[in-house]
């Protein structure tokens, strides 16, 4: 239930964001209308059917793509029509008359003239709701991750229509201020007429928009500096996992007999159960009980996220400094994509990243669970009387998390100098980010989370399709050759094919597997048209050549210059290779 206001609240904030502009026109044309016979049936039916919609983007598979895809194509015709009547009535009624009129019925005049139905507001609602395409910010994100993780159910569908009613409260409060003022012009007839030519205008400039794809490919790179920031204090601020006091904190007296140290430190919860994982690396099972009287830092993570990837440096420098003071690290690795449940992929990634502690193989999620995480990387760190102390979402933060660890060693006895915190020097991928410069996103190449695709051909599910290249803005990405596009990943069905993106950020990366028999694929990558040169990633030459190995993140591109935009391509010499995501940083 808490997460449910969180999500409500995520949903309120939309209407400062950029991605709503495009259905705005569809909602204010209903402006002076009664709000409960025409506004509430409109915004409830738009927030059902968002619901509805991204519930079954969860499910999968390409039924669900293409039935989302003819829903968009019916709503854009009817919108159309709906501004059209707004705009030219009497045109509209002479071209087509049968469509027209009905057209003219779903609007009832609107505010020009009879009263408007319940049915008509809840038809242009569902329509809205099935283009609306909102930016995902740090709340909507986690309830879609939720979503990819768990798949279709009653609490993915209850959270998002909990962010779409927040979404069309917001929208509520706006038309009912706007309503006196809409109220006050009715009564002057050439007024009126201007401002109902006026919003069918709107309406056919938002379809357009959608249409286009301007909404999801030019607005959503807004959102990087829109709502983001008030998301995540408010996820902070009301985070599930609220420190408790569940009692007095006992410790053990120091070793010279003085008065021994208790943190501030506040006690969240009692610590969860390390049990469910389907295998443990580097050392066998641990419980819980095993671990009393030690300092556990729990990290999640994933081999191919690339926040985890430039995490770990600093979760290995604290497992190696502090392992004689009393700190047990344990990696849970919960997988994202399929390909990350592969325990011998798990294996080989541990060992490239020189990973010595425990790693428990949670890929049935029942440790994740358990902690009731919903984050990659997070970090939850357990005293000595089997406590959570403390908790980090995210990459960052380090200093603050090695002075917990720090405190909570101290708690149980431990003897701890003032030595620095740890500066580890991370290489090719593991290398500090340039967050001041990034202005590109995570993006997937598979249809379950797909977006700014840009290839003329337009997105095909599940099937083999020639794709060409597009003139790409800023990231926006496409495919060339032939390929298919499944729920998590675009596989190349014959050789010469590639993939480019617009990108703004210091490095590039792209996660990528070889054929399914293993056979490694090779590649080359250019930049503007170019090779390379001083702006290779860690995992290609000058040059731009590389070869696909194993199913990881590959550093294609580390900008030795100004950070700028670019235009990223790589060609396959070889079919098979499976794409997954883009990440930056």
């Amino acid at each position: 239930m808490t997460f449910a206001i969180i999500a409500y609240l995520g949903g309120v904030l939309t209407i400062f964001s950029p991605c709503i502009l495009p259905i705005l026109p569809f909602v204010f044309a209903r402006a002076g209308q009664p709000f409960f016979k025409s506004t509430l049936p409109m915004l409830a039916g738009m927030a059902a059917t968002f619901a509805l919609v991204a519930t079954l983007a969860a499910i999968g598979g390409s039924w669900a793509v293409r039935a989302n895809e003819f829903g968009r194509l019916a709503a854009l015709a009817l919108l159309a029509l709906f501004g059209v009547s707004l705009l030219f009535p009497r045109t509209a009624n002479w071209l087509a008359r049968p469509a027209a009129n009905f057209g003219n019925r779903l609007n009832n005049k609107v505010g020009m003239g009879t009263a408007p139905t319940a049915a008509s507001g809840l038809i242009l609602g569902i329509a809205t709701g099935l283009l609306w395409a909102p930016c995902a910010g740090p709340i909507l994100g986690l309830v879609l991750t939720g979503a990819a993780l768990q798949g279709a159910n009653a609490q993915t569908t209850l959270l998002l229509l909990a962010y779409a009613t927040g979404a069309a409260s917001s929208l509520a409060i706006a038309l009912l201020a706007g309503s006196k003022a809409f109220a006050r012009m009715k009564h002057a007839l050439p007024v009126s007429e201007r401002i109902r030519q006026g919003l069918g205008a709107a309406v056919l400039a938002g379809v357009a928009v959608v249409a286009s794809g301007l909404d999801t490919r030019v607005l959503a790179r807004l959102s990087y500096t829109s709502t983001s920031a008030f998301e995540q204090a408010l996820l902070d601020g009301l985070d599930t996992r609220t420190p408790r006091e569940t009692g007095r904190v006992v410790v053990t007296a120091s070793k010279d007999g003085g008065k021994p140290f208790l943190s501030d430190l506040p006690i969240e919860s009692d610590a969860p159960s390390l049990d469910g994982a389907v295998q443990w690396l580097n050392s066998p099972p641990l419980s819980r009980q095993q671990l009393l009287g030690k300092v556990v830092l729990v990290d999640f993570w994933t081999y191919s996220c690339i926040n985890c990837i430039r995490t770990i440096p600093y979760v290995r420098a604290w497992a190696e400094k502090y392992k004689d003071h009393g700190l047990v690290v344990v990696g849970v690795h919960a997988p994202e994509f399929a390909f990350e449940k592969n325990v011998d992929n798990v294996r080989t990634a541990i060992a490239d990243f020189k990973i010595g502690y425990p790693v428990a193989i949670d890929n049935d999620y029942r440790i994740w669970r358990a902690f009731d995480n919903s984050y990659w990387p997070a970090h939850y760190l357990i005293d000595a009387q089997g406590r959570v102390r403390y908790h980090h979402f995210g990459e960052g933060n380090f200093a603050e998390t090695e002075r917990a660890i720090k405190d909570l060693l101290r708690e149980a006895g431990g003897e701890m100098t003032t030595a620095a915190t740890v500066n580890p020097l991370g290489k090719g991928a593991q290398a500090t980010p340039d967050l001041a410069h990034l202005g590109s996103g995570e993006t997937y190449l598979g249809y379950q989370r797909a977006s700014n695709f840009i290839s003329p051909e337009g997105l095909l599910a599940d099937a083999p399709r020639d794709y060409s290249l597009a003139n790409a803005g800023l990231n926006e990405w496409g495919l060339a050759g032939r390929w298919t596009i499944k729920a998590e990943n675009a596989l190349l069905e014959a050789a010469g094919g590639g993939i480019t993106y617009r990108f703004s950020a210091f490095d590039l990366h792209l996660v990528l597997g070889p054929d399914r028999n293993g056979k490694p694929v090779r590649f080359q990558v250019t930049i503007d048209g170019k090779p390379p040169g001083k702006d290779h990633g860690a995992d290609i030459d000058p040059d731009g050549n590389g070869t696909i190995t194993a199913t990881r993140l590959y550093q294609l591109v580390r900008q030795s210059g100004q950070v700028e935009a670019r235009s990223f391509e790589i060609r396959f010499l070889d079919t098979g290779v499976e794409a997954y995501a883009f990440t930056f940083a």
